[in-house]
């Protein structure tokens, strides 16, 4: 895990009346339970190998942006190592999270060439990465949905209880860890 800096709130204090060993009080590192209110994680993605889909995966992120506000998607600096990583495929779309907040996006042609939304799999795809599963079969106006509300359905917003799911997740997530 790395640990990312933090300004404000303190997210690891040295305990030194932790264990002893040898007759030596051991200072002990320990990290909040969760971010303190109001702080916003930041979460860099790379699409360096997202090929024409760059775009949408930008404004799916932008989407999230607009719609949460305990965590921020921004693209990784030249050289930064990504949280999330974007990855063209000739398949079908597919997030493999590796954590909460971190993971693999597999941004698929195939449903592009069913006719889905370029930007709706963008920001369903990073909905996963953010902790939220597929729920299959579902409105349009569900982001989870995913596929199952049909080629025609363009909504790429997360719903009210999508995002409070999300603001959910992250304010209970460690503070200064990569996720």
């Amino acid at each position: 895990m790395r640990i990312r800096t933090l300004t404000g709130a303190v997210a690891a204090v040295l305990v030194l009346a932790g264990p002893v060993v040898g007759g030596q009080a051991v200072a002990v590192r320990t990290v909040d339970s969760a971010a303190p209110p109001g702080e916003t994680r930041v979460l860099t993605y790379d699409t360096g190998r997202a090929g024409e889909f760059a775009s949408a995966v930008d404004r799916g992120a932008a989407i999230w942006n607009d719609s949460v506000d305990a965590v921020e998607l921004r693209p990784a600096a030249s050289g930064e190592a990504a949280d999330i990583r974007i990855v063209v495929v000739d398949g079908w779309p597919r997030a493999v999270p590796g954590g909460l907040g971190s993971g693999t996006v597999y941004f698929g042609r195939e449903a592009v060439a069913d006719g889905h939304s370029t930007v709706r799999i963008a920001a369903h795809e990073l909905g996963h990465v953010l902790g939220l599963p597929d729920r299959k079969p579902g409105p349009c106006s569900e982001l989870m949905s995913g596929a199952s509300a049909g080629p025609s359905c363009r909504s790429a917003r997360p719903d009210a209880a999508e995002r409070a799911e999300v603001e959910e997740k992250f304010a209970r997530a460690p503070a200064g860890l990569s996720m």
